[in-house]
């Protein structure tokens, strides 16, 4: 038992450690790029221009394109 707590003293802040090392880089390495990424392609789109062009090339059934 005397072993198992001493090992534990060691492992466990060491284990604790590297999970927000892990959790850390993951969040500044991948998602805040992902969300400026977003941010940048939102600014500019136009949601109406997009559905138009779908329109047109006929994606959806329910709606005629205009020019017909």
């Amino acid at each position: 038992m005397d072993l198992l707590a001493k090992r534990l003293r060691f492992h466990l802040p060491l284990a604790f450690g590297l999970a927000l090392f892990a959790a850390a880089t993951f969040k500044f390495t991948v998602t805040e790029p992902r969300k400026q990424a977003y941010a940048d392609f939102y600014k500019q789109y136009d949601a109406m221009k997009e559905f138009n062009s779908m329109k047109e090339a006929g994606v959806f059934e329910s709606v005629r394109p205009s020019g017909k």
